[in-house]
């Protein structure tokens, strides 16, 4: 985090020096005031004001400053457009070898996902979301499972067995169990631990 110590002969002005050499503006930045300092009387017993200004952490730009650099080191430079809403922090991809950064099916973008949502909250008062997107796989992904889904549950109740899907993170997990929430034959349940926590539907 950049920070800097300033003095000068009042506070306000220690502060002013600070912010002209962190090229930086009073909003984002956060100032501890070490010493008011002393006026003095006729130029005898002056002591300047002394401040520490730091830069506020940004975790938005954290995220993107994490991707940006991990993308660059893959050999699979992007751009990243991002929306925050509120907590929820949506980040999409684009690049010509954005295939790299998706991975066999998604599996490097949700470790992508997983890190930038430490690198966020790493040092942040709240906690923020992250979701990942690189040139609209979570949809493709989203309607694939979809279809996943129906297709499995037609199959457990042709078979009168239960089907175990492959392990999945949590929230194509929950794509599968809204997909089937309304199947009047089959009922879904989660089992197992993460990283092989999968989903089971199983006839009614």
């Amino acid at each position: 985090m950049k920070q800097i110590t300033a003095t000068g002969t009042t506070v306000e002005e220690a502060v002013q020096s600070a912010l002209e050499q962190l090229q930086s503006s009073k909003d984002q930045v956060d100032v501890d005031v070490i010493d008011e300092g002393k006026k003095g009387f006729l130029g005898f017993g002056t002591k300047p004001a002394i401040v520490k200004v730091s830069i506020k952490k940004n975790p938005v730009q954290d995220a993107e400053s994490f991707i940006l650099e991990v993308a660059e080191q893959m050999g699979a430079p992007v751009q990243v457009k991002t929306e925050v809403n509120n907590r929820d922090i949506s980040m999409e991809l684009e690049g010509e070898k954005i295939a790299i950064l998706i991975g066999k099916r998604g599996q490097t973008l949700n470790s992508l996902q997983y890190l930038a949502q430490l690198v966020v909250n790493r040092e942040s008062d709240q906690f923020y979301t992250v979701m990942l997107d690189a040139e609209g796989y979570r949809g493709r992904r989203k309607e694939t499972l979809e279809n996943l889904a129906r297709r499995l549950a037609e199959k457990a109740v042709r078979t009168g067995r239960e089907v175990k899907l492959e392990p999945m993170p949590s929230y194509e997990r929950k794509i599968i169990h809204t997909a089937l929430q309304n199947h009047k034959k089959v009922e879904t349940d989660s089992d197992g631990s993460d990283p092989r926590r999968h989903v089971v539907i199983r006839p009614s």
